[in-house]
C-alpha cells in the first residue's frame, strides 16, 4: 500500500492528510469541524507506518525502489536545466508505466514536445498490481496534443488460427480500444481446449503431449521450443511430478535467483556496510556470520545503545572495542573484535580504490567463510562454487571498459569521489539476477514453465496453458476481471505454432476435491463461435508439419525421420 502510494506521487505526509480528509467526509457534514482523530482504519495505519518507514529511510541513508522515482521527480521539477539537454525520449511498453513514472516523462520531455514516442499495447497491461496506469496511453494525447496515433496491425508471431482465438477472448472486454489484428503466417491448427477428470489426468497428458509432439514433428520441435505457462506458481507441482515421470528435463523460468541466495546475501551484507556503515539490516546479517555467539538479545541492546547515543550500531561495537565507550551486558568487546577488525581492513581497501575482487578475497579469508560453509551447510560445495560465481561476476563488472580496462572507468560513467569499485559493484548486483538469464547453456533444451507474468515479451513454439478455470482465469483474489483476461490474452499470444489451454472437472484445492468449471474468458466465446478451439490434440499430419515448419522459419522433417521417432515413442 505504500508502494502504490509512492506510485501515485503521495508523500507520507499528503497520504496522511488525505486519510484525514476520507474520514472527514464520512463523518458527515455535522462533525466536520471535529477535532478528534480520524478512525482507526487501515488507510491510516497504514498513512502513519508510511510515515515512520520514511523516517527509518532516512536514518539509514536509504531510498528503497520507490524513491527512486519520486526523488527524480522531485529533482527534476525543481532544477529544469538538468533536463534542457533531452531532445527525444522513446518509452518502450508504455502500458505498465505509473502514474509518477509518466510525470518523470513528462518533465524529461518537456523540451521535446513534438519528439516524445511511446509504444504500448493496452491489450498487454497485466500490471495493474504493481499500480500500472493503462489510462497513461489516453493521457499522452490529452497532455501532448500534438500526439499522432499509429496502430501497428501485424503480428509477426502467430499462426492465424491462434491469433483469432487469442483476439476473441480480449475483445469481451468492452472497454478496450478497439483495434483488429493480422498476421502474414497461415491458419495452422486451430488451437486445442481440452477438458480431464482431474488436475493429474491434466498433467498426464501435457507430458504425454509434448513426446508425442517431439516425434512426430521429426525432429522440428525439441523440448526448448514448449512452454507452460501458469496463472500462479502452485499449479507446478503436479505438472512437474508428471514431466519427471516421463522424463522430460525442465526448468522454472525466473526461479532461484542467485542472489537471493543465503551465501550471496551473507558476502554482500558485509561489503554493503562496508560501502554504508550506516546500513542497519547489513550490520543485523553480517554480526553473527560465522557465528560469534552473539545472540538476539545481545544485538536487541546493541541497537538500544546506538538509538540513546545517536550512533550506528557499527559505532557502537567499534567504540566499545576501541574502549571508548563501556561495554555492554553480556560482554561483547572479546567476541566482535574480529568482526570489527574485518570491516576496519576491508574499508580501508574500498577507501584506496580496490576492486571488488580484491576486497571479496580479502572478506573470505578475514571470516574463514569457507570453514563456516563446512561447518554449517551440508551442501557447502555446491554453495562454495557460487561463491566462486560471485567473484566471477565482481570481475566481470569490474573490467567493463572498452578502452584501457581501468576499473570502472568508462566515457558513460566516469568515477568521482563518492563512487567508488565497490560501490559499483553492489549497484550492479542489486540490479543483476541469474535466474532471468534466458541464455544459459543448461536451460537451452528443457520444457519452460512459468507464469503467465514472467512469460511476458517472450515466445515458444508450442505454449499449453493448464487450469483455464473459474477462481484461474480470472483468479479468485483478483480485484480486476479485465487485467485477468488481457493475461490470459498475454499467455495465448505467447504461442508461434501450436497452442492448448486445458481443464480439469475435479481439482486438489487445499487438500479438498473441488468440482471446477471452464472460465468464462473462453466459455462464453466458443459458445459465440464453436470453430476457434479444437476439442482434440492436432493430428499432425504432413500438411500440418510443413505449416509449423514454415511458421518456426525451419526445414521440414523427414518422412522415414518421422515414422522412426514415432517407432521408438
Amino acid at each position: 500500500m505504500i508502494s502504490k502510494a509512492k506510485a501515485k506521487g503521495l508523500s507520507a505526509s499528503e497520504l496522511l492528510a488525505e486519510t484525514r480528509a476520507d474520514a472527514l467526509k464520512q463523518r458527515g457534514k455535522e462533525n466536520a469541524s471535529s477535532k478528534s482523530s480520524p478512525p482507526n482504519d487501515v488507510d491510516h495505519v497504514v498513512a502513519e507506518i508510511y510515515a515512520a518507514y520514511e523516517r527509518s529511510l532516512r536514518k539509514s541513508n536509504s531510498l528503497d525502489f520507490d524513491d527512486l522515482l519520486l526523488f527524480g521527480v522531485k529533482l527534476l521539477s525543481q532544477h529544469t536545466l538538468s533536463v534542457s539537454w533531452c531532445r527525444h525520449v522513446l518509452v518502450d511498453e508504455f502500458q505498465d508505466t505509473n502514474a509518477i513514472q509518466y510525470e518523470l516523462m513528462k518533465i524529461i520531455g518537456r523540451n521535446a514536445d513534438d519528439c516524445v514516442t511511446v509504444v504500448g499495447d493496452p491489450d498487454q497491461s497485466i500490471y495493474g498490481w504493481r499500480s500500472a496506469e493503462v489510462a497513461n496511453l489516453a493521457k499522452m494525447q490529452k497532455d501532448f496534443p500534438a500526439t499522432v496515433n499509429i496502430i501497428l496491425g501485424e503480428n509477426y508471431r502467430s499462426t492465424a488460427g491462434i491469433l483469432k482465438a487469442s483476439l476473441a477472448i480480449v475483445s469481451q472486454d468492452k472497454a478496450r480500444l478497439p483495434k483488429s489484428l493480422h498476421t502474414s503466417h497461415p491458419s495452422g491448427n486451430v488451437p486445442s481446449l481440452l477438458s480431464f477428470s482431474s488436475e493429474r489426468d491434466e498433467a498426464a497428458f501435457i507430458s504425454v503431449e509434448i513426446k508425442r509432439l517431439v516425434a512426430h514433428m521429426g525432429g522440428v520441435l525439441n523440448w526448448g521450443d514448449f512452454a507452460i505457462l501458469l496463472r500462479f506458481n502452485a499449479l507446478s507441482r503436479t505438472i512437474e511430478s508428471a514431466l519427471q515421470k516421463e522424463g522430460i528435463p525442465n526448468r522454472i523460468l525466473g526461479g532461484h535467483k542467485f542472489f537471493e541466495r543465503l551465501e550471496i546475501k551473507d558476502l554482500l551484507a558485509y561489503l554493503q556496510l562496508v560501502d554504508n556503515p550506516q546500513f542497519v539490516p547489513a550490520f543485523a546479517r553480517a554480526i553473527n556470520v560465522p557465528s560469534r555467539g552473539i545472540g538476539e538479545k545481545t544485538v536487541a541492546e546493541i541497537f538500544v545503545r546506538a538509538d540513546k547515543t545517536k550512533s550506528t550500531p557499527l559505532e557502537v561495537i567499534e567504540k566499545i572495542c576501541d574502549g571508548r565507550m563501556p561495554d555492554i551486558k553480556p560482554p561483547v568487546k572479546r567476541k566482535v573484535a574480529s568482526f570489527v577488525a574485518a570491516i576496519r581492513s576491508l574499508r580501508k581497501l574500498a577507501s584506496e580504490g580496490s576492486s571488488p575482487v580484491d576486497i571479496l578475497r580479502q572478506l573470505l579469508t578475514l571470516i574463514a567463510y569457507e570453514d563456516h560453509l563446512k561447518q554449517s551447510q551440508s551442501d557447502w560445495e555446491s554453495r562454495w562454487e557460487n561463491v566462486q560465481e560471485l567473484i566471477t561476476f565482481a570481475s566481470e563488472a569490474v573490467y567493463d571498459s572498452p578502452d584501457d580496462g581501468e576499473p570502472f572507468k568508462t566515457a558513460e560513467r566516469p568515477e568521482d569521489e563518492g563512487s567508488t569499485p565497490l560501490r559499483m559493484f553492489l549497484q550492479a548486483s542489486m540490479l543483476s539476477s541469474e535466474g532471468d538469464q534466458q541464455a544459459e547453456s543448461d536451460n537451452k533444451d528443457k520444457v519452460t514453465i512459468a507464469t503467465c507474468h514472467a512469460a511476458k515479451g517472450l515466445e515458444w513454439p508450442v505454449v499449453l496453458i493448464p487450469s483455464v478455470e473459474q477462481g484461474t482465469f480470472p483468479f479468485y483474489r483478483c480485484d480486476d476481471v479485465e487485467e485477468e483476461r488481457r493475461l490470459l490474452y498475454v499467455a495465448c499470444t505467447r504461442a508461434q505454432a501450436l497452442l492448448y489451454l486445458t481443464s480439469a472437472s475435479k481439482r486438489l484445492i487445499s487438500g479438498e476435491t473441488k468440482n471446477t468449471t471452464l472460465s468464462t474468458f473462453v466459455s462464453t466465446v466458443t459458445t459465440e463461435d464453436p470453430s476457434l478451439f479444437d476439442h482434440k490434440a492436432p493430428d499432425l499430419l504432413p500438411s500440418d508439419r510443413a505449416v509449423v515448419s514454415r511458421v518456426l522459419g525451419r526445414l521440414e522433417p523427414q518422412h522415414n525421420e518421422v515414422i522412426r521417432r514415432v517407432a521408438e515413442l
